[in-house]
């Protein structure tokens, strides 16, 4: 796939909905730093708390039902997963574990903190983190915390709601003006939040169209 180098954001759109409409497939798990895939290609980051919605939004993301693992036990992610999209290839989605998990043993969420920290600050491909906030409950104190270390990482990162479907609009509004307003608060943070539903896709589409954004700036 040919994808412009600086598209107008229809074009961008348009892009981006071709671009996942292509091949998209699972790649690799990375326990540790040894195992990642070689940084030859633009890596876009998904981030979030446990049960924030991230597998489903994936999914919905990439038009595919199965492509990344869907529980309802927290913290059963604990590995990197990598994603190649397009063909040829144009970038790399990455699940990364989920945080904030309450009942996780010291030493998962140790080797959590070590992996991601050393993944973000490191990684010269990591075009950009997608950090997920649940709208039915904006951000948490560990949200907070990955803000931090992706400022300390100097990645650039922006904030997407999930669940869109399970809030009223008024709610959603205040949620999504509230988290907008703290992440002007924060260097690294993109100042525009995405509103996404992985059950009704809304906002899929500007999603889809914000990863490739990223990947080819």
């Amino acid at each position: 796939m040919d994808v412009d180098e600086t598209p107008g954001r229809e074009d961008l759109t348009e892009a981006a909905r071709r671009l996942f409409a292509g091949p998209v497939a699972f790649l690799k798990s990375a326990p540790a730093l040894a195992h990642l895939p070689p940084p030859d290609v633009p890596e876009i980051a998904f981030a979030g708390r446990s049960n924030v919605g991230k597998s489903s939004l994936l999914n919905a993301l990439a038009g595919r039902n199965g492509l990344a693992r869907t529980s309802n036990t927290p913290g059963r992610t604990q590995e990197l997963n990598f994603f190649d999209v397009g063909d040829p290839l144009v970038l790399r989605l990455v699940d990364m574990p989920g945080y904030g998990f309450a009942k996780a043993p010291r030493d998962m969420v140790r080797k959590w903190k070590f992996l991601v920290n050393d993944f973000l600050r490191g990684r010269a491909v990591l075009k950009r983190a997608l950090v997920l906030v649940d709208s039915r409950h904006g951000l948490k104190d560990v949200d907070r915390d990955l803000m931090k270390m992706l400022n300390e990482a100097a990645v650039s990162y922006r904030l997407v709601l999930t669940k869109t479907d399970k809030v009223k609009p008024t709610e959603l509004a205040a949620i999504r003006d509230a988290v907008a307003a703290e992440a002007r608060t924060h260097v690294a943070a993109h100042p525009e939040i995405l509103a996404t539903s992985g059950e009704t896709g809304e906002g899929i589409a500007e999603l889809r169209a914000a990863v490739l954004e990223a990947a080819i700036a």
